[in-house]
């Protein structure tokens, strides 16, 4: 039987990179490997007790069940709005400059369809989260990348833009905390892009869904931190990370009436909302963000980060230390590509590790860990990837 065939944007669409690591792990599993997956950022750690109890009760309550207020619910918004005051120091109206989110991937996808035009550029790092670069094409935007180097913490080279390709842009993508490299943003390059995307009209979609995950003194800032922010940028936040929340699917977007405004305008012909009784469990969530059952699994995360990095510096691969996620950025060890060594450690040791690569052609070169297995199991599955170089 003939298929009717795929429409240009999906033929010419790239596999999902995590889809296609699961469907190697699962093979690899079904083989009778003992798998240990470093691939995907998914928390091992369980959703703090307060917020599923809360979660619990909200469920009982019939007036949950009906379909939720397309911007959110008004007590979720106000405690977002509450959060990014305690957390940020920030003042934002939750009934016009707050809308909330089936998590922030779903606000990032739906962002460009509010903004950009077929023909529009939008600048999106590389390596990147691969939504911000196929949710603007799929609004007909033409990506432009911003490539992230070491030698600028990975953070883009915005003079490096050309000036038709900057006149041409509406949109550009930042994340700080930084996925997939770790790398913490400073303020200075926080305000050198507010500066140039205020000079050149174009609206920055900060992507703050690692701002808690820091260890140590480090504060991770909001962009709208830096004075001026609001004028130019919107910023979106997920409780995916910061409570160990994934599989909950619940983030809010932040900035001023007019951009989250555009971006509700999409998500009310599109989506139905979150459903209430996540909202209520995050609302008990964003309010105890600095709960020790909240924050006791950014150490663990921590104390994990550190005892990979002295193996990798026992196997003498450099790395960018950061202080920040929990994601472990390397230099690929070997003269494969990065894809062929994530591929060849797999066969030969069950280790799922992610091929820089799938995070853009910048990424080539590096791979990444996700530092999401008992300390134990980490150990371990370094030692079994040093048994193959």
């Amino acid at each position: 039987m003939s298929h009717l065939e795929y429409a240009d944007r999906i033929k010419t669409l790239a596999p999902y990179p995590f889809a296609a690591i699961d469907k190697a792990r699962e093979k690899a599993k079904a083989a009778g490997q003992d798998i240990i997956s470093l691939g995907i950022g998914d928390p091992d750690l369980p959703t703090p007790d307060f917020i599923v109890r809360a979660m619990q009760k909200a469920t009982e309550d019939p007036a949950t069940h009906r379909y939720p207020d397309y911007a959110g619910r008004a007590d979720f918004r106000e405690a977002a709005a509450q959060f990014l005051h305690a957390r940020f120091g920030l003042q934002f109206d939750p009934d016009s400059e707050i809308v909330a989110l089936i998590g922030s991937k779903e606000g990032i996808a739906h962002i460009p369809l509010a903004f950009v035009n077929p023909g529009d550029f939008v600048l999106c790092p590389d390596p990147g989260y691969p939504v911000y670069s196929v949710a603007s094409r799929f609004a007909g935007g033409i990506v432009h990348t911003m490539p992230l180097l070491p030698d600028l913490n990975f953070t883009p080279n915005l003079e490096a833009i050309a000036d038709d390709v900057a006149a041409g842009a509406k949109m550009m993508f930042l994340n700080y905390p930084n996925n997939p490299t770790g790398a913490v943003a400073t303020r200075e390059f926080l305000a050198e892009a507010v500066a140039y995307c205020k000079a050149n009209k174009i609206l920055l979609v900060h992507d703050c869904a690692y701002s808690e995950m820091a260890f140590g003194q480090a504060k991770p800032p909001s962009i709208f931190e830096i004075d001026g922010a609001k004028d130019v940028a919107i910023e979106m936040h997920s409780l995916s990370k910061t409570f160990n929340m994934t599989g909950w699917r619940i983030g809010f977007a932040a900035g001023s009436a007019h951009h989250v405004g555009g971006l509700g305008k999409i998500k009310t012909n599109v989506d139905s909302g979150a459903f209430d009784a996540i909202q209520i469990a995050a609302i008990e969530a964003l309010n105890r963000y600095d709960d020790p059952a909240v924050t006791d699994s950014y150490k663990i995360y921590g104390r994990r980060r550190r005892r990979c990095e002295e193996i990798l510096d026992k196997m003498l691969i450099k790395y960018l230390k950061s202080d920040a996620t929990f994601y472990l950025w390397f230099k690929t060890p070997t003269t494969e590509s990065s894809a062929d060594f994530a591929a060849r450690i797999l066969q030969k040791t069950g280790v799922v590790l992610t091929p820089g690569s799938a995070f853009g052609d910048v990424g080539e070169g590096w791979m990444r860990i996700a530092l999401t297995v008992p300390e134990q199991r980490l150990v371990e599955a370094m030692e079994r990837v040093a048994t193959e170089l």
